[in-house]
């Protein structure tokens, strides 16, 4: 609950501080005093966003600190707003973010006000409300329903890009075949075009090197004086006293080793002269060859290497191709599956939804007899919704009939706004049974009533305070006469500025404040003892 709540410059209010009792607190004050702005500063401390606009004129910060108790702990929570639009969040004095600040907040109080009566209009909240009130039979049921309409969704996905790619593929196709088929008639081996480029460099210079290997060799053995044939004899003359000296034999070592070599260069160039033959059609062709790979170059690589990479991703992407309707088929199977299984699962959900729509629509109609709808039917019609979406297979909307013998229309049209403050009070304490929620606050859920309905809501408010603490802004009578403890939001002004404080009211001083709101500003000693037998009365 609830327990201390301090607000500094804050919008008009410079300093206040209010101590929340058990059951029910009632808040009441003129139109314009500032009462919203209490429900603000709460909402503020249990971390809705705030900005600069709220720290009152003049001053460098609001503050709001809310004390509070939950599950036998107590937690002090701080929000300091600046004029220059920073913000500083504090959970028992150490500094927090504000999601922090959310996840306490949201177990400690849950807020009303006129916006939710909007909300009520609208069938999407009804299967919410639906889904809140058997929360743990149902969170199960839609947790297993998402998951398999996640697993539903991208599947069917996958089919639908694949799909997609059928026609593309089809002229994709051809063209891949094409550009396959001309590297493979291509036949390349690696480094061909180096092998090549040195064959076509002889060939275009054959009669140059015959030329010069000719020579060559002549001079090696050729007609005499030949290289070799002197070498021969050099060598067969120093053999005769090679022997005599070291160095006659080194020297003679010598000669024998380069006629050695010189006699393998000799055969080398004979059988280069000898093999040696320029044709016309063998250039050709090799040229012809190169530039055969040079435009593959062009088209699918800058080397063999890598033009033969790309035949085989061709290949690769060829098969894929030629398999679509295999993968076509599959996922279409599998596609089948999980919708079976998302139905399945949609319809466990829409049968416990159902279960649950019954008990609520029964629980309403009795809070609804509670509340001077004595004649009201109420019903949560489920029905499928046009197309499975996140949500389920179900749409709902409320049905409501408030006189006998009239037909159940749907809530949007037969609901004034009174109505609808005694429903949306009829489903918060309904609801508030089944998430423990310790503090419920209403900002003007009297909106739309008076009279005798009037007194109905505020009994009916005091029964649920028994269960939860409740903090009440009213401006009716019949409702702050039903109040444990009553709190007065006074505002008061100078030539320059406004002031709004929150009162605290001892007996006296409620009977004054009740009297005013039956009388206006002309407090009597009659408004006095009409206000006391109604606080009688309420109790």
């Amino acid at each position: 609950m609830l327990q201390h709540i301090l607000i500094q410059d804050f919008a008009v209010i410079e300093n206040t501080e209010i101590e929340f009792a058990n059951g029910l607190n009632i808040v009441t004050g003129e139109t314009g005093a500032g009462k919203s702005i209490v429900i603000q500063a709460i909402s503020l401390a249990l971390g809705s966003r705030a900005d600069s606009s709220f720290v009152r004129h003049g001053k460098e910060r609001a503050i709001i600190q809310l004390q509070a108790e939950l599950d036998g702990k107590e937690y002090v929570i701080t929000r300091e707003i600046s004029a220059n639009g920073k913000n500083l969040c504090r959970l028992n004095g150490q500094l927090v973010t504000l999601g922090e600040i959310n996840e306490i907040a949201h177990r400690l109080a849950d807020i009303h006000g006129q916006y939710d009566n909007q909300l009520l209009l609208d069938p999407l909240q009804h299967l919410r409300i639906v889904d809140q009130y058997r929360s743990e039979e149902i969170s199960p049921c839609r947790s297993a329903f998402l998951e398999a309409y996640n697993a539903y969704k991208d599947k069917r996905e996958s089919l639908r890009n694949l799909l997609k790619t059928q026609a593309e593929n089809a002229r994709k196709a051809d063209f891949l075949k094409f550009q396959a088929e001309e590297i493979q008639r291509a036949a390349l081996t690696e480094r061909e075009d180096e092998a090549l480029e040195e064959r076509i460099t002889v060939l275009e210079n054959s009669e140059k090197i015959f030329s010069a290997v000719e020579n060559a060799y002549s001079a090696l053995d050729g007609e005499d004086p030949s290289v070799l044939g002197a070498l021969g004899y050099a060598s067969q003359t120093l053999g005769q006293v090679a022997g005599l000296t070291e160095t006659l034999t080194e020297a003679h070592e010598r000669l024998e080793s380069a006629l050695y070599d010189l006699q393998d260069a000799a055969e080398l160039l004979r059988d280069i002269r000898d093999g040696s033959a320029f044709s016309q059609e063998e250039l050709d062709s090799a040229i012809a060859r190169l530039n055969t790979i040079e435009d593959l170059k062009k088209k699918y690589g800058s080397t063999i290497e890598e033009i033969i990479e790309y035949g085989s991703t061709i290949e690769e992407q060829l098969l894929s191709i030629d398999i679509f309707d295999e993968r076509r088929t599959a996922l279409e199977e599998e596609t089948a599956k999980l919708r079976a299984s998302l139905m399945d699962c949609a319809a466990r959900l829409t049968e416990v939804r159902a279960a649950s729509a019954r008990q609520l629509a029964s629980a309403i109609e009795k809070e609804l007899h509670d509340l001077n709808f004595k004649d009201a039917k109420l019903e949560l019609r489920l029905s499928p919704a046009p197309s499975i979406t996140e949500l389920g297979a179900d749409q709902c909307e409320i049905y409501l009939s408030t006189n006998r013998g009239e037909p159940m229309k749907p809530l949007t049209r037969v609901a004034s706004g009174g109505e609808i403050s005694r429903i949306m009070l009829a489903i918060k304490n309904i609801t508030a049974e089944h998430d423990a929620m310790p503090t419920m606050i209403f900002d003007e859920i009297d909106t739309g009533i008076s009279g005798m309905t009037a007194s109905v809501v505020g009994s009916k408010l005091r029964e649920i305070s028994r269960e939860h603490q409740i903090i009440c802004i009213t401006h009716l009578p019949q409702i702050a006469a039903c109040g444990d403890d009553n709190y007065k939001i006074d505002k008061s002004t100078t030539d320059t500025e406004t002031f709004t404080q929150v009162l605290h009211l001892t007996h006296d001083e409620t009977v004054d404040e009740i009297a005013r709101l039956m009388a206006g500003e002309s407090v009597t000693d009659t408004a006095r003892q009409n206000a006391r037998e109604l606080i009688a009365a309420s109790k």
